[in-house]
């Protein structure tokens, strides 16, 4: 297998920039280039916002310009074109890739449209041998799924150091596709969005309407169908249309929309062409507070309500009730999803071997909770084929083949397995480096659950797992009592212990309604246990006799960060946003978090800057609520340490923690338990004169003041801070109690948490 070292990507568009972000951020050596440097320089220029992971990475980049600089591509390993959807410009580009492609290297087109086959027509047999379509979706940094295609003479090492490279170290999804039009998610996601604006015109639905049917009640995201249209482009959803239907034969279904409605054709010629051109179907109002919707029966725009038509308030959520309801709605969203499930099963074996390609590139590429044929099992086999029937649809054959063997996919012997074509059944085992809850689920249960709040698994190879049930991980009472339990239950058994899940999301911090209870109540003898218990809670997990490793994915915030601040190390998934966020919440760290930051920040290099160095750089860190863009940007912070594993793959997480775990575990020490030499009053007075800085500039409110003086107490040491005199963690644990509790009992700080249980967003007050 091939190693991929250095990289070089032709066209520096939305794309190619991207794409040339995404493997700096893997670690690679990058050159990009377009027809001049300055588009090319403008490309990267454009990706150091939210393409790369941390600014520094922009360095491993290169610009320049197909025609002065081609030969640079001479020491890359893998060559990525991302130009004009041309097959002329792409074939001539390849013949100039191949007077410098150095032996063994690996092209591959960015194509989304252009069949493989006719690509290389023109190419030599060396050429296409290591040639293949790496079909990244936009944003390359964010999207998972790469569809691969190899063509004939594709070299099948070649494919599978893409392939292996692009999971691993691009954290992709890679689905292998077969050389047809659209390839499978576009196939299928083109197809979905045709009859979802067309089907929407005739019923007369508004969009509001047709986007409320089309999301959460069949898991799609809430941009549904007319936002994710905004996002794509309206003036680019036509041509995208129009160059599939070209591609395929009268009698596809897709034939039977229209790729750019009369409507659509206004809007274009208006210059609403979505996000990118400050409004389509959605925009922000002139107070830019406002959303409002493009109304499709008038053509203009009003502030957009969020309807609930009669079908899907009755449906409960469940998609064959919807679907079966006989008003307007109910029979827009058959019309939509019963023929796109239908369109898929059409399909198969035709654009992919199986219906869990299918299904898995429509999760990765549309971010759909379940594929059309996890869909089809969901609403049942029998019940979708009755459905077709009722609209006047064909029942494909391979929806009858799954009503004879009982549905798309089953459980054998503890492993999932997924209905072929031919008719069998094919084992669908988690591939080597993946580890997840729902596998374990699938083969047995917990060695311990924790009432309904945790549960304790068995990773294997002594190595055990915590995983967190409460809603998005919140750190209550509960979960408190259980990390506690499991904890001692795990020292007891395994020389290992994972905390982390499948979700999405580590931990987003303590149970703020019941924080904001507590306080409205009075109860601060509950408030201050509360805040006790967690520190107990966090100690336990510190000083555990074994190594305790924290597998964060998502948000980590507040007590989630203390939570990973207080394990043995921690494996990161690259798009990590994690943050000790308290301020937000008119709130300070009171679990552990500002202590623990202390000791990070009182390396030898803060040391040298003075005694009060430690303390200002926790200042600034909390005071600002400052939150990790990535895994990288958390390292970068102090939040990881340099030794502290950053994962690619969200899917190889579990497994690369277990494995940090494991290589901890022979040995392993818990840490002695250290003291802290903090300030005093002559730190405590410099950081209140970076504080009145601030109010005095109008970047701190009066209450943004209160929160600063109650965190300075803490950092500083309070009134026995003493740089000469150390002070234990408990102490300083004290300090964030009473901080805490200090300032939950001001009006204030309960208005911040009311308004963000709320609104989801901070109040400035």
């Amino acid at each position: 297998m091939n190693a991929i070292n250095r990289a070089a990507v032709i066209g520096a568009g939305t794309m190619g920039a991207g794409i040339a972000a995404h493997l700096a951020n893997a670690g690679l050596d990058v050159v990009l280039l377009d027809v001049s440097a300055d588009l090319a320089a403008a490309g990267l220029e454009r990706q150091k916002k939210t393409g790369l992971m941390h600014p520094s990475l922009a360095s491993r980049i290169i610009t320049g310009s197909v025609g002065d600089d081609l030969e640079l591509l001479a020491d890359a390993d893998w060559i990525v074109e991302a130009v004009a959807e041309r097959v002329e410009v792409k074939r001539q580009l390849y013949a100039a890739i191949e007077t410098v492609r150095k032996p063994g290297a690996i092209v591959s087109s960015n194509t989304s449209s252009l069949p493989l086959a006719q690509l290389t027509e023109t190419v030599s047999a060396g050429f296409a041998e290591h040639f293949l379509v790496t079909h990244f979706f936009n944003p390359p940094r964010q999207m998972q799924l790469l569809e691969l295609v190899s063509g004939p003479a594709t070299r099948s090492d070649v494919a599978e150091t893409i392939r292996r490279f692009a999971d691993i170290h691009l954290g992709k999804g890679v689905i292998d596709c077969k050389d047809r039009p659209g390839f499978i998610a576009n196939r299928i996601g083109c197809f979905w969005l045709a009859a979802a604006q067309n089907e929407a015109l005739a019923l007369g639905l508004s969009v509001e309407e047709a986007d409320a049917v089309l999301g959460a009640p069949f898991g799609i995201p809430r941009t549904a169908a007319f936002g994710l249209l905004d996002l794509i482009g309206i003036d680019l959803v036509p041509q995208i249309l129009e160059s599939l239907q070209k591609a395929l034969p009268a009698g596809d279904p897709i034939q039977a929309y229209e790729a750019g409605p009369a409507i659509i054709g206004g809007m274009i010629a208006a210059g609403r062409t979505g996000r990118k051109g400050g409004g389509g179907f959605y925009r922000m109002g002139a107070d830019r507070k406002t959303l409002e919707v493009f109304d499709l029966a008038t053509g203009a725009y009003h502030p957009a309500a969020r309807p609930v038509p009669d079908s899907l308030a009755a449906s409960g959520g469940d998609p064959a009730a919807l679907m079966a309801h006989p008003a307007r709605a109910g029979r827009y969203a058959a019309r939509v999803m019963l023929k796109t499930m239908a369109y898929a099963a059409h399909l198969v074996p035709e654009i992919a071997d199986d219906p869990a390609a299918v299904d898995a590139a429509m999760r990765l590429g549309y971010a759909w909770k379940q594929g059309p044929f996890e869909l089809i099992d969901r609403c049942g086999a029998q019940w979708v084929a009755e459905a077709l029937r009722e609209i006047g649809e064909p029942v494909p054959a391979l929806l009858s083949l799954a009503i004879e063997r009982s549905g798309f996919y089953r459980l054998d012997a503890g492993e999932l397995a997924v209905l072929q074509p031919n008719g069998p059944y094919t084992p669908m085992p988690e591939p080597s480096g993946v580890l997840t809850i729902a596998g374990l689920a699938r083969r047995g249960e917990p060695v311990r659950m924790s009432g309904d709040h945790a549960a304790l698994w068995d990773f294997g190879d002594g190595v055990g797992g915590i995983e967190l049930r409460t809603k998005m991980n919140v750190l209550n009472a509960g979960a408190l009592d259980a990390l506690d339990e499991l904890v001692a239950i795990a020292a007891e058994r395994f020389a290992g212990l994972v905390i982390g899940s499948d979700g999405a999301n580590f931990s987003v911090g303590a149970d703020l309604g019941h924080i904001l209870a507590l306080a409205e109540a009075g109860n601060w003898s509950a408030a201050g246990y509360l805040i006790a218990r967690g520190q107990s809670v966090m100690s336990a997990i510190k000083y555990a006799p074994i190594p305790i490793v924290g597998a964060v994915a998502g948000f980590a915030l507040g007590g989630g960060c203390e939570l990973l601040l207080h394990c043995a190390a921690i494996q990161a998934h690259a798009e990590s946003q994690i943050g000790l966020v308290e301020p937000r919440v008119g709130l300070v760290p009171g679990w552990g978090g500002c202590k623990e930051m202390l000791l990070r920040a009182a390396s030898a290099r803060q040391i040298m800057r003075g005694p009060s160095a430690p303390a200002i750089a926790v200042f600034d860190l909390i005071g600002s609520a400052t939150q990790s863009r990535s895994a990288h940007d958390a390292r970068n912070i102090g939040f990881l340490r340099p030794d502290d594993g950053i994962t690619m793959n969200r899917t190889r997480l579990l497994a690369d923690a277990k494995a940090r775990a494991l290589s901890l575990a022979e040995g392993y020490r818990p840490p002695q338990a250290p003291a802290l030499a903090l300030s005093g009053p002559s730190g405590a007075s410099a950081l209140r004169n970076m504080l009145e800085a601030a109010q005095a500039a109008g970047t701190a409110s009066p209450h943004d003041r209160l929160i600063g003086d109650e965190l300075i107490k803490v950092l500083t040491g309070g009134a026995d801070g003493d740089p000469l005199r150390e002070m234990s963690e408990e102490t300083v644990m004290n300090l964030e109690r009473e901080a805490f509790i200090a300032l939950l009992s001001t009006r204030e700080s309960q208005d911040r948490i009311r308004h963000m249980i709320g609104t989801g967003k901070p109040l400035r007050n």
